[in-house]
């Protein structure tokens, strides 16, 4: 495989350098034609990039995997994973790569990796091949999560590889380059613990405390105050998804990052009308992911991850288990924290000054039993603060029962004093005007597709700016039409 003419990346491996035992080396299948469908100009800037000479012949050549950059160490990552509930002891990178790892203009260490670059020894008769579709809704949906303020993954780049991709028809292929805080996954000590001798645990923690949780360190047990990072992490992650309504749709533990990123963009999708109950996934029959589970797995993970440290916690087993257990107890606490602290954001109340559960609750029992869209209705509060009440109460079938339940609100907003206007400015800092509503993501990738990226780069620019309610960008506010019907989303391997 050929040298990209001029270094594009200053990488670092420390990944391959310290966690021998986690990966395999390989390379990129050639891409017969690449094209850049997508650049992400920002985050280039960040990396410290120059985005022309990523847009250049031989950047676009890394960018499809046809070319190693000076420095990299393309590597396929190990790691194992409950699957739905089922433990599979060898998982692993099927269609990536990690080419290494940089230092951003911030120096915060950065791993690229190609995604959708070719079959690798995990891709357990996979193709290791991704469609442009797929690959573009990553892009889309990462770029939103981050607008939105959402710890997660980012897309530099999509490029169309010029091969097609068998699926239920022939697609377009392509390859997406994420930029992550790491790769380290919960399913990552799970790989370790299952196939080697306890060093190789102990290295990945440590390798983990250097890079996600450093002040654990200087804690009396380091190990376990790292669980408690990651436990932490994880809860505030999942308490924001909830805030704005997000369903990962696979929150397998190989998809459980241990920096508390977003990762894998996959049958995930944002709810229209409020339901606990919403699942898009096509292959969760049992609704195990469920938007309202969503904590609940996430705690479940996380005893995974706590096994797997315990001999690091403490030599004695017992003492071990009642460590990890405390930790672990502590999640739904710390994710009600979270969850409590962004809700009132969202109504406009002072934070802590009493207990609002009741509010809160029953407002969301209001929203379930009339089908009122989560995202516009708290948009829409706002105007009700300042005196029109009519955007919000047009949302509900039967608006008495919201009249009721806003006067409560009102006159608890009323009692802590505050000025109405800063009141309104703040909940409209974060509660969204637009999320990716599924309907437009779909019809956007469809015509990617199908070779016009025009209304995939129309969306793009609204979702990079969800709090702003801008002129002419109504209909991207507006939740999917009933014609749209039941939707279902795809891993897209």
């Amino acid at each position: 495989m050929s040298v990209a003419a001029r270094p594009l990346f200053a990488f670092d491996s420390s990944y391959v350098r310290e966690l021998g035992g986690l990966y395999e080396p390989w390379q990129a299948a050639p891409a017969p034609a690449p094209r850049l469908l997508a650049l992400n100009e920002e985050l280039a800037t960040q990396l410290g990039v120059d985005a022309d000479a990523l847009r250049a012949p031989d950047g676009v050549a890394v960018l499809a995997g046809n070319a190693t950059p000076d420095g990299a160490s393309p590597v396929a990552q190990a790691y194992a994973g409950h699957q739905f509930g089922a433990f599979s002891p060898s998982l692993g990178d099927g269609r990536a790569l990690l080419l290494g790892e940089v230092l951003d203009v911030r120096g915060r260490r950065r791993d690229l990796h190609l995604k959708g670059s070719g079959r690798t020894p995990f891709a357990r008769g996979g193709d290791g091949k991704a469609a442009v579709g797929p690959m573009l809704r990553e892009y889309a949906i990462g770029e939103a999560m981050h607008a939105l303020g959402i710890p997660t993954s980012r897309a530099l780049a999509v490029v169309a590889t010029g091969d097609q991709v068998a699926r239920e028809t022939m697609l377009p292929g392509a390859v997406l380059t994420r930029v992550a805080a790491s790769h380290l996954r919960v399913g990552t000590f799970q790989y370790a613990a299952a196939h080697a001798d306890p060093t190789l645990v102990r290295r990945l923690a440590d390798h983990a405390i250097a890079r996600h949780h450093p002040q654990a360190v200087e804690a009396e047990n380091p190990y376990l105050a790292f669980f408690e990072g990651v436990v932490d992490a994880q809860a505030s992650l999942v308490a924001r998804w909830m805030l704005v309504g997000f369903i990962h749709g696979v929150m397998n533990t190989d998809n459980m990052t241990i920096s508390g990123e977003t990762i894998d963009y996959g049958p995930c999708a944002f709810m229209d009308a409020f339901d606990p109950y919403t699942v898009f996934s096509s292959i969760d029959y049992g609704g195990r992911y469920a938007y309202g589970n969503q904590p609940h797995i996430a705690q479940w993970n996380l005893g995974w991850l706590a096994e797997t440290l315990l001999p690091l916690f403490h030599v004695e087993t017992e003492t071990a288990l009642a460590a990890a257990k405390d930790v672990l107890q502590a999640f739904p606490g710390r994710y009600h924290e979270y969850w409590g602290h962004g809700m009132r954001a969202k109504l406009g109340l002072a934070d802590g000054q009493r207990d609002d559960g009741a509010l809160i609750d029953d407002l969301l029992a209001l929203l379930h039993a009339q089908r009122v869209d989560f995202t516009s209705c708290f948009r829409a509060l706002s105007s009700w603060v300042l005196g029109d009440a009519t955007r919000a109460r047009s949302l509900f079938a039967e608006p008495a029962a919201f009249d009721a339940w806003s006067d409560r609100w009102r006159a608890q907003l009323s009692s802590e004093a505050h000025d109405p206007q800063a009141i309104a400015e703040a909940m409209d800092q974060v509660n969204p005007v637009y999320i990716p509503r599924n309907h437009q993501v779909e019809e956007a990738l469809a015509a990617a597709t199908a070779g016009d990226l025009g209304p995939f780069r129309r969306l793009l620019d609204v979702l990079v700016q969800p709090f702003d309610e801008r002129p002419g960008l109504e209909a991207y506010a507006e939740p999917s039409p009933p014609s749209f019907g039941v939707y279902r989303t795809f891993c897209g391997t």
